[in-house]
């Protein structure tokens, strides 16, 4: 069942809720056309399919053949279980209709989306709960790997034609996977100087460590990383030169800080230099901001998204992790990976004899919200309307900063994108360095100051993961994804006068 259709979506950016500018004749508007001209959805158990099915008509569908029924086939080969037997007629789930996207207006006017085990047969939909609860190919379902692939081509169009997609169990398992589908143990990766401390963590226990690249406030610096592995020195190191980076170009986590077009193309020609493989992980992609302002102005809202690794990876060089758990539902467990067909086919390999495929309930959920209900162009009007809720969230946590936070001993930039405020503190202006105090012992009173007045920052520490360099600076981070702007200016407000009471001001 196709997405309904937009009554008048222009994604050029001529209005201040425009997103990104697609490229003809892959439209939002166009997405009906274009499937009537791929590849039908499959839609038997465990249906094999692949992103070269649901491409748009220019994508040569190599392979669509074999996966033709054969007729009058009675299968006694697999190991499927019947679905007679399992134990749900039917799921229903409310959701938001445009534009009524907060949850009063949900609670009120959303619509129930209902998935019946034999919605395929009673040919109501792509997708029923006999297929989504049984076993599943690697890939994921055919109905929501179609989708992600059209969205895909829509908001990154990837300059090379054997791209593909694979539906993952989130991109933590995706990320998991590809240190083990491209490095070997005792190898070192390249991270941000301050990282994701999870992605971090992910590889250390496999014998991987990482070499960290300074920062600005653009996230990684393209000429120190170009300086470390030009200078890179095989037998002190005791491992050969990286090939992999890891970056979270947009709102990066821990510091907040998005990498512009040029400083993506700055990264790019510096893999290219160095044959690195980039692994993009952008979870926040679409939680990019209005510049903030201190005043009552309005500034207008960006027009356009910053252009992704992907959309110049010309080399094929590139792995987009992708998630909605920061746009739909963390509990979901569902991602998708984006990269050149040979890389995909070796995480489908890996896939299939670990994870298999995410949840078939999640998978469903998801269709059904996406696919069957907003379509396209509703699902950018839910990631606008999120920009916009995130957008003042943020507002609430800066001005908190200006108006309580001491600004003789921390400093901060607005972030553009993602749900993170990253705030250095001058560490050597506390009393205790007359005292000899180090600085993870001065870190440590500064955190604890806080929980005992009363909030919670993370400590800049927890997110570098290259131990062999010297900290010198230090940090704390602040999110606003979730707290209201009360609670938030209370927070900010009692971590003021905890760093007052310790630094004697």
């Amino acid at each position: 069942m196709s997405p309904p259709t937009a009554l008048d979506v222009n994604l050029v950016g001529v209005t201040d809720t425009s997103t990104v500018p697609v490229p003809e004749p892959l439209t939002v508007n166009g997405v009906s056309a274009w499937r009537e001209k791929t590849a039908k959805v499959p839609t038997g158990v465990a249906a094999a399919c692949n992103s070269d099915m649901f491409k748009s008509p220019a994508s040569t569908l190599k392979t669509a053949a074999r996966y033709l029924k054969t007729p009058g086939l009675i299968s006694l080969g697999g190991g499927l279980p019947s679905p007679e037997y399992f134990p749900f007629e039917h799921l229903d789930i409310k959701v938001p209709t445009a534009p009524g996207f907060s949850p009063e207006a949900t609670r009120e006017s959303g619509t129930v989306l209902r998935a019946g085990k034999h919605d395929i047969q009673e040919g109501t939909s792509t997708y029923d709960l006999e297929i989504a609860l049984n076993y599943g190919q690697a890939t994921g379902a055919a109905p929501l790997l179609r989708f992600v692939t059209e969205h895909t081509e829509i908001i990154h169009s990837p300059p090379y034609s054997d791209w593909q997609c694979t539906l993952t169990a989130g991109s933590t398992y995706a990320w998991d996977t590809a240190l083990r589908v491209f490095c070997e143990r005792g190898d070192y990766i390249l991270m941000e100087e301050y990282t994701f401390a999870s992605a971090a963590e992910t590889a250390f226990p496999l014998g991987i460590k990482v070499a960290g690249i300074p920062m600005d406030e653009q996230g990684l610096i393209p000429e120190a990383m170009d300086k470390i592995l030009g200078d890179w020195d095989v037998a002190a190191r005791g491992a050969r030169k990286p090939h992999v980076l890891y970056t979270i170009p947009t709102g990066q986590n821990p510091t907040g800080a998005t990498q512009s077009a040029e400083r993506r193309h700055a990264v790019y020609k510096v893999a290219q230099k160095h044959d690195l493989i980039i692994v993009e992980d952008e979870p926040y992609y679409f939680l990019q901001m209005q510049p903030y302002t201190s005043g009552d102005a309005s500034p207008e809202f960006i027009n356009s998204l910053v252009p992704s690794f992907l959309s110049m990876d010309t080399d094929g060089r590139v792995v987009r992790l992708e998630s909605f758990s920061k746009v739909i539902s963390p509990g979901s467990r569902v991602g998708w990976i984006v990269a050149s067909e040979q890389i995909i086919e070796r995480f489908i390999r890996n896939f299939e004899v670990s994870s298999q495929n995410p949840s078939g309930i999640a998978q469903i959920a998801l269709f059904k919200l996406l696919d069957e209900h907003w379509g396209h162009s509703g699902y950018l009007d839910w990631l606008i309307n999120l920009r916009m809720s995130y957008t003042a969230r943020r507002d609430s946590l800066v001005h908190a900063c200006e108006k309580h936070l001491p600004r003789e001993i921390v400093h901060w930039e607005a972030p553009s994108a993602g749900m993170f405020q990253w705030m250095s503190i001058d560490w050597r202006k506390h009393p205790g360095i007359a005292a000899g105090k180090t600085h993870a012992d001065i870190e440590e009173e500064i955190f604890l100051s806080a929980v005992n007045g009363g909030v919670l920052l993370s400590r800049g520490s927890w997110f570098k993961p290259d131990h062999d360099t010297v900290e010198e600076k230090m940090f704390f981070r602040a999110t606003f994804a979730a707290a209201s702007s009360e609670k938030i200016d209370e927070a900010i407000s009692r971590f003021a006068q905890s760093l007052r009471a310790q630094f004697g001001l």
